[in-house]
């Protein structure tokens, strides 16, 4: 009798969250908040980032990944009244940010618009779910990965 152990494993490969973001009207206040209350560390990327704000919630390594597993780090985006869903979402890490795109789509999510180059970080695109959620995902660069 073979032990399930044995058997080869016909799962696929689940897609993990690796970042979270969420709109701030004030970075400065929200670093700070976050700083006060939890402990996070952020960093400002400026405006040639999109004024993007990096946030470590935990012990990181020298490329800003976490050093515990089950940890993400996050950003903080300036609100923006003329966008969609300006809510805290999370964003998971893809092999393949165009077939994941038609995979959201046959799932019977939406694409929001084509994915955008973040420099030095990797292809993005954000999605509603079919519950209305924004999510995004994300196909890192190399050195990311």
């Amino acid at each position: 009798m073979k032990s399930s152990s044995s058997k080869k494993s016909t799962a696929k490969k689940a897609d993990p969250v690796v970042h979270f973001e969420m709109p701030s009207g004030d970075s400065k206040r929200m670093s700070k908040f976050y700083t006060q209350a939890f402990g996070w560390k952020s960093k400002a990327l400026g405006e040639k980032n999109g004024n993007y704000v990096l946030v470590t919630t935990g012990e990181s390594d020298q490329r800003g990944h976490p050093k515990k597993r089950g940890i993400i780090n996050g950003g903080f985006y300036p609100k923006d009244n003329s966008k969609p869903a300006q809510y805290p979402s999370v964003v998971i890490a893809v092999d393949d940010i165009k077939k994941s795109m038609k995979k959201v789509e046959k799932a019977g999510g939406k694409v929001l618009g084509e994915p955008m180059e973040i420099p030095d970080f990797g292809m993005y695109v954000s999605f509603y779910d079919t519950e209305g959620n924004r999510v995004a995902i994300m196909e890192p660069e190399m050195k990311q990965k």
